[in-house]
Formats: structure tokens, C-alpha cells, sequence
């Protein structure tokens, strides 16, 4: 159940219903999904956890704002798991990339009409995908633990980003997948995602302050 509330709050953040600043009040989800509180509030310690709802004293819970700093750590993250993936995954992918073609197609498209929301499913289809293909289940887990989804679909919805410049990496990593050329291929992923728009350069991965685990509520 806690899970189910957790993914409901997901979507609606990333829809843009529960927009930055939104409370986020437990009973009144409670009603909403039809369950007691104690599983609405171990899904708002997730999400506080992942940075994505932020509590305060006095002032309850609300969805945080996703900044350049945010998007900045998360891609840190994401670029050393996605390189350890598309070295994991050539074995995998040697010529056979049809899905990973049809992934890219439909981020293409979704890039030709501007669809912010179709990009960022797509787009994280993709990456899932090779990371599944690297076939080690604590890569899987922690690359889906960190919701690159909602940090990229709130991200896309602030800026003016080319899409169809940001898309077009992904065919040479699919290239290098399909020859078995694990190391090409992960370097690209991290170039990929190195490069990813932000409002100042992506820096140097340095190890940095763990973030403060979740408080219980009383």
C-alpha cells in the first residue's frame, strides 16, 4: 500500500498536479486512496528521502522544488551507474538493439512535437532498458530508486531545452551496444548524461555529505 501511495504522488507530481510548494497533507490523502496513514506517511518518508518532498516544522509536508543543484547531484549518480551499465550490457545487446531502436524512435518523436511528458517516459524506457540488460540486480535497484523520471520530466517542463539535440546521443549508444562494445558504449552514456543542460557544467564527482535520513513523524 505504502508503494501504491508512493507512485500515485509520483504521478501526480510529475503531471504537474501537485506542483512545487503543494502540501501534502496525510489524512487528506489517506481519504483520497482509501487507506490509513501509516502508509501514506512511510511513502512521504520515501519521497523526502529521495529529495522530492521536503518537511518542516510547523508548516507540514510539501513537494520540493527540482533545482540546477538537484538535477546537477542526481545526474552525478546517474552517469557512473549508466556507465557501469552499457559496459555490463554489450554482451547483452550485440546485435540486437530492435528495442532500443524502438525506444529511440519514439523519443525522436516525442522530441519532434515537443512532448515533454512522452520524452521523459521514453527517454527513461531507454536507459531502463540498458540497465536491465547489464543483468545486476543492485545496479537495477539503485538506478531506479533515485526517480530520474520525475527530476527529468519537472526539469524538461522548466526550460527551453532542444530536444532533438539532447536525443541524438542516444543512436551512437546504441551503435556501440550493437557491435558488443561495452566500454565505447559507456563512455557515451556518461558523456550523454555529463552533458545534459543544466544551468552551469555537470562537476567532477567528488563523494559528498549522505543525505539525512527521514525523521519520523509523531
Amino acid at each position: 500500500m505504502a508503494d501504491r501511495v508512493k507512485q500515485d504522488l509520483l504521478r501526480r507530481i510529475m503531471s504537474g498536479e501537485l506542483s512545487p510548494g503543494a502540501r501534502l497533507v496525510e489524512l487528506q490523502i489517506a481519504k483520497e486512496l482509501n487507506t490509513s496513514q501509516g502508509p501514506v506517511r512511510e511513502a512521504l518518508c520515501e519521497l523526502e528521502g529521495l529529495e522530492l518532498v521536503v518537511t518542516e516544522p510547523y508548516k507540514g509536508t510539501r513537494v520540493r522544488e527540482v533545482t540546477a543543484q538537484d538535477i546537477r547531484e542526481a545526474y552525478m549518480v546517474r552517469a557512473v551507474l549508466e556507465e557501469l551499465a552499457g559496459q555490463l550490457a554489450a554482451a547483452h545487446f550485440r546485435g540486437s538493439v530492435a528495442a532500443l531502436k524502438k525506444a529511440a524512435t519514439a523519443i525522436l518523436e516525442a522530441a519532434r512535437t515537443k512532448d515533454i511528458a512522452a520524452y521523459a517516459r521514453h527517454d527513461m524506457h531507454f536507459h531502463r532498458l540498458i540497465v536491465q540488460g547489464a543483468s545486476n540486480r543492485i545496479l537495477l535497484r539503485s538506478w531506479n530508486s533515485l526517480a530520474f523520471e520525475v527530476r527529468l520530466q519537472m526539469w524538461l517542463a522548466k526550460g527551453n531545452i532542444d530536444l532533438m539535440v539532447v536525443q541524438e546521443a542516444h543512436w551512437k549508444i546504441i551503435d556501440a551496444l550493437e557491435q558488443g562494445d561495452g566500454q565505447l558504449a559507456g563512455e557515451l552514456l556518461r558523456s550523454h548524461i555529463f552533458n545534459f543542460p543544466v544551468s552551469s557544467p555537470l562537476p567532477l564527482i567528488q563523494i559528498g555529505q549522505s543525505p539525512q535520513p527521514c525523521q519520523k513523524r509523531v
